[in-house]
């Protein structure tokens, strides 16, 4: 019976032996044979913030989260009673000054240079007959019947007659040839700038209307119909899934085959065990001061991490930005 526990418990002890031995040769093993460390990444893509340049009250909201929109495709309207207030001033400035152009352009109108004409007509008739009468009056001044201060008056008035006369003749002939160039240049002028004005305001009641950047889905809308935003508010977020990419937090020591320009097979595990052809765009150090992995403990050295960014060389089905992405041999 002694003899039997003995076995018993030698079996016991050996067995205790031979499972300490198997437990420090898989630890050999493992140690002489690490696991294959996996790189993983994230999905990204070009994420566009849809925003306003005129402040206002959004009224119109043509889209819904999720749908799918092109390029040019009407977003939302905001409605802005400011914008509209100055087109209207702005376009009665340029009516007014169009108005002024033409009428510089144009001249005098046909019974203003009539005018004109008779006033001149009216002063050489006073002319003439002042000359006659300062003739008369000088040949009675000279032979003595007059006295000087007669012939004086006479002549002063002949003077005034013949300066009012050239006067009125330079009335017509200004009324007849119109303004002058650089009146209707400066007429010209003031009609750019107020069509400027025009053109300025127009632009903001353009952008009164939300227009989609690029190709992609609505994936969300801050602001309701009915809601006051200011200029630059965000009112929607697209996403444009023909700019998408991987990006990988690699460390220094894998990335041996991972270079600008090599090829890759990456994998999505949401979307199965498929893997998808990417080719390496970028390699670039990240932030020192969340990258760093210390391992001098082991004698060995710091390990620094980089951001490698992949992109896919062929569209991939259902894919979706935050889907995570395994680098496969």
């Amino acid at each position: 019976m002694a003899m039997k526990d003995n076995n018993k418990t030698l079996m016991a002890g050996l067995a205790v032996v031979i499972a300490a031995v198997g437990i420090v040769a898989l630890v050999g093993i493992f140690a002489i044979h690490p696991q294959k460390e996996l790189i993983t990444g994230e999905v990204d893509a070009t994420e566009y913030r849809v925003s306003n340049k005129v402040p206002g009250r959004i009224d119109s909201l043509y889209v819904v989260e999720g749908q799918r929109v092109k390029a040019g495709d009407t977003l939302a309207h905001i409605a802005s009673p400011q914008v509209e207030a100055k087109m209207m001033q702005a376009t009665a400035v340029k009516s007014a000054a169009s108005a002024q152009s033409r009428k510089a352009k144009t001249g005098a109108r046909s019974q203003q240079v009539q005018m004109a004409y008779q006033v001149w007509q009216k002063a050489k008739a006073a002319v003439e007959v002042y000359h006659k009468s300062y003739d008369r009056v000088k040949g009675l001044y000279e032979k003595g019947v007059l006295s000087a201060q007669k012939f004086d008056e006479v002549e002063a008035q002949y003077k005034v007659a013949q300066a009012d006369c050239a006067a009125a003749e330079q009335q017509y002939l200004m009324a007849k040839e119109g303004a002058r160039q650089e009146d209707i240049d400066a007429a010209a002028a003031l009609v750019n700038q107020a069509g400027g004005a025009v053109a300025e305001v127009q632009s903001y009641m353009d952008d009164s209307y939300l227009i989609a950047p690029s190709d992609g889905e609505v994936v969300e809308i801050f602001a309701k119909i009915g809601d006051l935003i200011g200029t630059g508010s965000p009112v929607m977020s697209i996403l444009n899934m023909d700019d998408s990419w991987m990006f990988f937090a690699v460390r220094e020591d894998l990335l041996k085959n991972l270079q600008p320009g090599d090829t890759i097979q990456v994998r999505l595990p949401a979307l199965g065990k498929q893997t998808y052809p990417c080719r390496i765009s970028r390699v670039q150090a990240m932030a020192s001061y969340a990258t760093w992995r210390a391992t001098k403990t082991n004698g060995q050295y710091d390990v620094k991490s980089f951001d490698v960014k992949a992109v896919p060389l062929e569209e991939i089905e259902d894919m979706r930005p935050g889907m995570t992405a395994i680098v496969e041999d």
